[in-house]
């Protein structure tokens, strides 16, 4: 595997690449995390089974569009690739501020930043993503309310329903969705997709993206993302606003952006996070 890794490092930087330390980082999920280095060059070297190839491949591709419309700093990928059994992918070593964090702001208005620009007309993505290890559907469409209620919520619904678990009649949680957003007219942003705090940091102060989800849809969505697992600082709301003021309507659509990403813990997970769902639901329709 190493020998692999090492390889295609070497191609990608031109180098003659080989580590002389590796050390295995904690994961939040399957995936196992390296510092990898040469004494020169480090690397966070990401590694999964051979099928979830396309899910790393698919995580260079939201860096690099990061990159590109985004002043943040975002770790670049090195390669990705795979042997015969596992997959990888190789990306730049970054060493993150330790806490307390005290420039919140400078991540709001980054992100505001990033959200005000509109460079597509419709919602989705050109290619499916996906969120944590859930595949993330990315259909074009013209509609956003069509868009979030069958790509994000009406999929979340069916993966439940192929395990057998059936929170609610799907049809109703759908059409109350298209209804809360149908005259919710908005420019699509590009998404970070995946925004809580254990995906973002800071590097001397600057702020840090990565593990994105990206896809072109609500900025909302991110902010009410923000919201639901550990709620980010005053700092960041206070400066977003500031830059890119949200609508006071944002507060009823927060309930619904907060569905998708329920939704998938209750897919990945189960166990307490299917409760969790299931009230979130009951809310929304009450």
């Amino acid at each position: 595997m190493w020998k692999t890794v090492n390889e295609h490092i070497s191609q990608a930087i031109h180098y003659d690449f080989k580590h002389t330390y590796k050390r295995q980082l904690q994961s939040t999920n399957t995936d196992k995390l390296f510092h990898l280095t040469n004494g020169t060059h480090n690397y966070l070297v990401k590694i999964a089974l051979k099928s979830e190839l396309e899910r790393l491949e698919s995580e260079a591709v939201g860096l690099k569009l990061l990159t590109q419309n985004s002043i943040f700093m975002v770790p670049d990928c090195i390669v990705t690739g795979a042997n015969i059994e596992f997959s990888f992918i190789v990306l730049e070593w970054l060493v993150l501020d330790k806490q307390p964090h005290t420039r919140w702001d400078d991540m709001g208005k980054h992100l505001a930043m990033l959200h005000q620009k509109h460079p597509q007309a419709m919602y989705g993505f050109d290619v499916d993503n996906y969120l944590a290890t859930t595949v993330q559907p990315n259909r074009w469409h013209k509609k956003w309310d069509v868009f979030y209620a069958e790509e994000r919520i009406g999929w979340q619904l069916q993966l439940l329903a192929e395990k057998n678990i059936n929170l609610v009649e799907p049809d109703r949680i759908i059409n109350l969705v298209k209804e809360q957003l149908h005259n919710h007219h908005i420019e699509p942003s590009l998404l970070h997709g995946d925004f809580w705090r254990g995906n973002m940091g800071f590097i001397k102060n600057i702020p840090t993206l990565f593990n994105p989800a990206c896809y072109y849809g609500d900025r909302e969505v991110d902010m009410a993302m923000s919201e639901l697992f550990a709620p980010l600082p005053n700092d960041f709301y206070n400066a977003y606003n500031k830059h890119y003021p949200l609508s006071p309507n944002y507060e009823k659509r927060k309930l619904i952006y907060q569905l998708y990403p329920i939704l998938n813990h209750a897919n990945i997970f189960a166990g307490h996070y299917l409760t969790e769902a299931k009230q979130h639901i009951d809310r929304l329709l009450s």
